[in-house]
């Protein structure tokens, strides 16, 4: 499917975070120095929540972390997810109403490198986050983030649900899905008999602004661009569930009032776009990105390069989002690599990065469906 231009109308209506409850809330959100941890706190707290951050410092330059500053954080604490005195002392001096499990090692080819960080980070810090918080005095809800690649992906091209079976090829994906298990495990042990929600989110591909992650699409467009380098690609006809970050952490945190409110118990959902939708290629979303910059469209495939074993198709079934919570991407994948652009654009542009961030956060929760 080619990516056409995209623009701010026409995108459908879907649920959005409401300030009335997230206003005053207390607000524990792990990895907020990351791409979407940094997205989720500011719009966090132009929502009135008091948010306190736990996380490593950025580990790129720039990063958008760095460029937006703290502004917004009631506390932050620059601390490894694996060492728990610090997490446990964390956790207890913000004392949050709601946890926001962002924190983890996020990329397939690094897990090859580091298997074990990965196994570590991604499993074990998360049992250590949900040991302290089923001791939290005002806790009501916890949602846990894990990835869209928890499925046991045979390659088959079809979207996966929630009921489907858990797996994993790469250490990556493998250690997300055991996070599933041990937040399954935490949810029917401890946090069942208390009445207090715990939950996963299960999230496709995401694309936006500020991001300078290593090994990510759009960032390698990013960095090729300023080189004045060519774009090497690794599997350019490989198709993901790419979504805009925000159309991803508005379904974070409309899941995470659902459950706070008792409006729902499912223990785990699917967010990314409608699988009626044709996929996206890599080397498509890479064109658009480009044309979008006003880059020529410059890129090789190196796909018979060694490398790690990646799936070539993967697509998630976001009905159960929909139809509980009224969710559903309200930015298509034009619109997406729009959006994306012209943060990046901005930024070269020297626009201020908070600026750009929060305005297009507003005028993502002020879209409407152009039949309304």
């Amino acid at each position: 499917m080619a990516v056409g231009p995209g623009s701010l109308e026409g995108m459908a209506v879907s649920a959005l975070p409401s300030p009335d409850f997230w206003r005053g809330k207390r607000v524990f959100v792990t990895g907020h120095t990351g791409f979407k941890g940094t997205w989720t706190r500011l719009w966090l707290a132009a929502l009135g929540a008091n948010v306190f951050g736990y996380a490593l410092p950025p580990d790129t330059t720039p990063a958008l972390h760095t460029l937006v500053g703290s502004d917004g954080l009631v506390g932050e604490t620059l601390a490894d997810i694996r060492d728990g005195s610090a997490l446990e002392r964390a956790l207890i001096a913000a004392d949050p109403h709601i946890i926001l499990h962002l924190a983890a090692q996020p990329l397939v080819r690094t897990s090859y490198v580091e298997p074990i960080l990965t196994f570590d980070v991604n499993v074990m810090g998360t049992a250590r986050l949900l040991e302290v918080a089923r001791k939290l005095p005002h806790l009501i809800a916890a949602l846990v983030v894990t990835t869209d690649k928890v499925y046991a992906n045979d390659d088959a091209g079809r979207a996966f649900s929630e009921d489907d079976r858990l797996g994993g090829h790469d250490p990556y994906s493998a250690s997300k899905a055991a996070a599933e298990l041990v937040t399954a495990s935490y949810r029917q042990s401890f946090f069942a008999a208390s009445g207090r929600p715990v939950a996963t989110a299960r999230a496709g591909n995401v694309l936006g602004g500020g991001d300078f992650a290593v090994d990510r699409l759009v960032p390698d467009v990013v960095r090729a661009a300023l080189a004045g380098e060519s774009l090497a690609i690794r599997s350019p006809g490989a198709t993901r569930p790419w979504q805009h970050v925000l159309d991803c952490v508005c379904g974070y945190l409309v899941f995470t009032e659902a459950l706070a409110g008792g409006r729902t118990n499912v223990a785990s959902l699917n967010f990314g776009p409608s699988p009626t939708v044709s996929p996206c290629t890599v080397g498509e979303i890479a064109t658009a990105m480009q044309t979008a910059l006003g880059l020529p469209n410059d890129w090789n495939d190196v796909s018979t390069a060694a490398k790690p074993h990646e799936m070539q198709t993967l697509g998630l079934d976001p009905t159960r989002a929909a139809a509980t919570l009224g969710w559903r991407t309200r930015l298509d994948a034009a619109a997406t690599v729009a959006w994306t652009a012209r943060w990046y654009a901005g930024w070269r542009n020297g626009e201020p990065p908070r600026a750009l961030t929060l305005d297009q956060i507003h005028a993502y929760t002020a879209l409407r469906d152009a039949d309304h």
